[in-house]
């Protein structure tokens, strides 16, 4: 882990603890402390980022504030010819599953056939669970914990509709297993393994700690 990763971790520990604090406590005094050591997380995540405190202040409600790891998801959609949809991302130009953060009032399910048609416009059907993956081990490139659904998907029609979110990726396409784009996203690397190997009939779901895949 680099030192800019283990920045990373604290900073989303006291993002953790400070948002929780702010949420229950009633005592004035421990709502400032809270709030203090938000500030010192903001500060964290800019000196681990590259940014400045100014750039991280707009995160501060919609991510500071809340507690717990972030829930998000990826499509693993393979079509009959055993080709996975992958795209290339516009932030990192890295390819890697289509995917992003759930939506309250969705399931994981949902929100990753959901984020398929937004980025993609392909509509996919999630028909297994490929495993759920711990951010923290898998060298995700978000500085915050993040738990990571990943969905085996079946395509619903051959035929794309205009994606919503073309913006945030440059590219897109059908690959097969022994013929992926490079870069990778490197958490995605083992995402790709394990849904080949779900998409095979080994319906053993992923989760971290667990023996076999992933490794």
């Amino acid at each position: 882990m680099t030192p800019a990763e283990t920045i990373a971790r604290w900073a989303d520990k006291l993002r953790d603890i400070s948002a929780l604090g702010l949420k229950f406590s009633q005592n004035i005094y421990d709502l400032e402390n809270y709030r203090v050591i938000q500030n010192i997380a903001l500060e964290m995540f800019a000196l681990a980022t590259g940014q400045s405190p100014d750039q991280i202040e707009p995160l501060r409600e919609p991510i500071l504030s809340r507690p717990t790891p972030f829930s998000v998801g990826d499509a693993a959609v393979i079509n009959n010819a055993g080709e996975i949809l992958l795209i290339q991302r516009a932030d990192s130009r890295k390819w890697a599953l289509p995917g992003g953060a759930m939506s309250v009032g969705e399931t994981p399910a949902e929100g990753v056939a959901r984020e398929a048609l937004e980025e993609t416009g392909v509509r996919c059907q999630p028909i297994e669970l490929v495993g759920v993956y711990d951010s923290r081990f898998h060298r995700d490139a978000s500085p915050h914990h993040l738990y990571v659904f990943v969905f085996l998907c079946q395509l619903l029609e051959n035929e794309t509709e205009e994606p919503s979110h073309a913006l945030e990726i440059l590219d897109q396409g059908w690959f097969a297993e022994d013929n992926l784009p490079a870069p990778l996203e490197l958490s995605h690397i083992p995402r790709i393994r394990d849904a080949f190997e779900t998409w095979r009939g080994n319906c053993r779901a992923f989760f971290d700690g667990m023996e076999g895949r992933s490794r």
